[in-house]
């Protein structure tokens, strides 16, 4: 079985956590998480997640769109779907976070189970 590296970034440890209790219970499911744009960067390098959640707004230089961008910008990471999950919902945010080059914007509070289908979604679109 082919596992699937999933990336949750958020600077909130319970959304990583409630994420991780999600996510663990299915074994073909790597779980990486970070809490700042640069330690996502920096797992991403080292990693290559398949799908990374992506929290827009995070504390210090580097937001989630600066991380997309980066992520979309790079050949080698290109692979990598890009899913922003974020508190932000207005027409000028979803917008902005297109155009960073996510593949999709999530707004907060979803359900885990939704996440879910969202994974089970991307992998079966990638296996065809």
């Amino acid at each position: 079985m082919t596992k699937i590296k999933i990336l949750v970034v958020d600077d909130n440890a319970q959304m990583r956590n409630l994420l991780r209790l999600t996510f663990s219970a299915y074994p073909q499911y790597i779980f990486l998480q970070a809490q700042s744009g640069q330690e996502a960067i920096d797992i991403i390098k080292a990693e290559h997640p398949t799908i990374i959640f992506l929290d827009i707004m995070m504390p210090g230089d580097i937001d989630g769109l600066d991380v997309c961008a980066f992520v979309k910008s790079a050949e080698e990471f290109k692979s990598s779907v890009v899913v922003l999950l974020s508190a932000k919902g207005q027409k000028q945010d979803i917008a902005a976070g297109m155009q960073a080059g996510a593949d999709k914007y999530i707004t907060k509070p979803f359900s885990p189970i939704a996440l879910l289908d969202v994974v089970t979604e991307i992998c079966a679109m990638q296996t065809q």
